[in-house]
């Protein structure tokens, strides 16, 4: 394959775009694309590739992942984590370059969709372009959800800039929500119905995808400035109407296993709605080496912890390269994942042990012996061997003589630190090269699990909390596979709250790039925060619900009204 350099302008900012195309493209790089660019097939479908490739720099890297998963009552950073940003310290300002990196890849990607909506070229027939075209709407409403749930009003790019420009406007955020509406529903109306139907190529849009983003863009402004009196009804239906219609007829339904949602490999399964593909192919990903801001899918290093430096430990491509990012609060390990007999999803989310792969560190026994020491232990002989267990997180608290009884490292709640902890494996990949490369997992961006919470909370909000417990039931029962008292698992409507909802969120879609927006739009990113989050509990301020414009684009505006930054910032 050839691999394409594609520049676009977006509204003030040149963005690069690195992608790739089928062998029988052959097109050379463009200084500036103009839309004659689209004029040709080729052409046209080189920009819906680039526009899709657009979210490995979103959904991947260290940068979108440190906008949502610390900074909540879920996570906190880890010794390597973000000083500022999700800690809401005076570091995070109007220069931080991971917001502004985010917010001009959404405005090149957006600027590449407005290309192909804008510009059909004669040769296509009319129901390839019009499924093209419709791809393009629910990408580009894709970008414009991110951007809104960030930052609010922000400027509505609707055509094609072929040329920079020194003048930008925020659009009220109704506008922007009408507009990202609309597109999923001209989406909804020509998408194939799901991604296990025949011809659809994995990561592609579908009709089942743009109907859950629609039933989320709903739920979501029903929690804004900008709701409508119908969005909670309009979620619920359109999300019980994918899951009892649409999704059935397209083959798609719930995982019988917690587990085998995220197992490896099985990226593909019946529950996936929608996914962001990362491969080994160089001329996909965009670049020869490992970036953190770059197309790369670094999630399997993010949460992995400093297990390497523990005794009988190394680093390895099973364990991950420890990059982490980010420890999860003693509000999640301790509290949402309490109940770890019926609902057994604790123990298929995190890692709580480590098996020993280094010879040269495993320690030996002192002389004496300390109190408590197990049977067969001699002075001076090592403790455990190569394959053994070397770390082990019981998960509830055990007294000094208890943990000398082992013959390994046992770490209890008290004794998690931002270095060594319960580890998040959904995005685990032992099938990497070697132990610091990047993963080539695609990532799960839409899941049919969530169509339901998305369902059951509209309908708790709309004052049918009789009729929403049936769709939490239904993940709360999954959750007892495979030894679990299914009936415990349901709750009666009396029980149902908006934090009981949020609390489910956590136990079925912790980690997975959505926490920090789930808690402004239910309006608890403050309190939950204050409650959960040493990191960010004495420094959060109202006005951290919205995220800080760029600098770049307020000082990048030079002609007509300056750019509005929001308010506190």
């Amino acid at each position: 394959m050839k691999r394409i350099s594609i520049y676009l302008y977006s509204c003030l900012f040149l963005g690069l775009i690195t992608t790739a195309c089928k062998k029988t493209l052959v097109e050379d790089p463009k200084s500036t694309l103009t839309p004659a660019f689209f004029s040709t097939s080729q052409g046209f479908q080189a920009g819906l590739t680039a526009a899709y490739a657009g979210f490995r720099t979103i959904w991947g890297p260290d940068s979108y992942f440190e906008m949502t998963i610390p900074g909540t009552d879920e996570f906190i950073a880890g010794n390597d984590g973000n000083n500022g940003l999700v800690k809401y310290n005076s570091n995070f300002n109007t220069a931080d370059g991971i917001v502004a990196g985010i917010w001009k890849n959404c405005y090149t990607y957006i600027n590449t969709c407005n290309g192909l909506i804008n510009n059909v070229p004669a040769g296509v027939d009319a129901t390839t372009a019009a499924s093209m075209v419709a791809e393009a709407k629910f990408l580009r409403a894709n970008y414009y959800f991110i951007l809104v749930q960030s930052w609010g009003d922000v400027t509505l790019n609707k055509t094609f800039q072929a040329t920079p420009t020194t003048s930008a406007t925020r659009a009220p955020m109704a506008d922007v929500y009408n507009f990202i509406i609309q597109d999923l529903k001209d989406a909804v109306a020509v998408l194939p119905a799901g991604p296990l139907t025949s011809g659809v190529l994995p990561g592609k849009a579908t009709k089942a995808a743009a109907m859950h983003m629609l039933a989320k863009v709903y739920l979501t402004r029903a929690g804004s400035s900008a709701k409508q009196s119908d969005d909670y009804k309009n979620a619920y239906t359109t999300a019980t109407d994918l899951i009892n219609n649409v999704a059935p007829a397209a083959g798609l339904r719930l995982q019988p296993d917690f587990a085998s949602v995220y197992a490896e490999g099985n990226e593909a399964n019946s529950e996936i709605l929608w996914t962001v593909q990362h491969t080994p192919t160089l001329a996909y990903n965009g670049s020869p080496t490992q970036n953190n801001s770059g197309p790369d899918n670094l999630l399997c290093h993010l949460f992995a912890p400093k297990y390497e430096v523990q005794p009988g430990m190394q680093r390895s491509t099973l364990y991950g390269r420890p990059y982490i990012r980010v420890i999860p609060t003693h509000w999640l390990t301790d509290t949402v994942f309490s109940e770890r007999v019926n609902d057994q999803r604790y123990k298929k989310t995190f890692q709580t042990m480590w098996l020993c792969n280094n010879a040269a560190s495993i320690p030996t026994w002192p002389n004496p012996l300390p109190a408590g020491a197990p049977a067969g232990a001699q002075p001076g002989a090592p403790k455990f061997a190569v394959g053994d267990t070397a770390i082990w997180m019981p998960g509830y608290e055990m007294t000094a003589a208890q943990i000398a009884s082992y013959r390994y490292q046992v770490i209890p709640p008290s004794k998690y630190s931002i270095a060594l902890s319960p580890t998040m494996i959904k995005y685990f990949d032992t099938k990497r090269p070697d132990q610091n490369s990047p993963s080539s997992r695609p990532i799960i961006i839409y899941r049919l699990a969530e169509t339901y919470l998305i369902a059951a909370e509209a309908l708790y909000m709309d004052g049918r909390a009789g009729d929403a417990v049936q769709y939490i039931n239904k993940i709360r029962e999954r959750a007892a596979y495979p030894s679990g008292n299914v009936a415990a698992m349901d709750i009666t409507a009396d029980k149902l709250t908006l934090d009981f909802i949020l609390d489910e969120r956590s136990r079925e879609l912790c980690g997975e790039q959505m926490r920090w927006t789930d808690l402004v739009r239910t309006g608890k990113l403050l309190e939950r925060v204050k409650l959960h989050n040493t990191d960010g509990k004495s420094n959060i301020k109202p006005f951290h619900v919205l995220r800080p414009i760029p600098q770049t684009q307020i000082d990048a505006t030079i002609t007509g009204t300056p750019y509005p930054q929001n308010p506190g910032w």
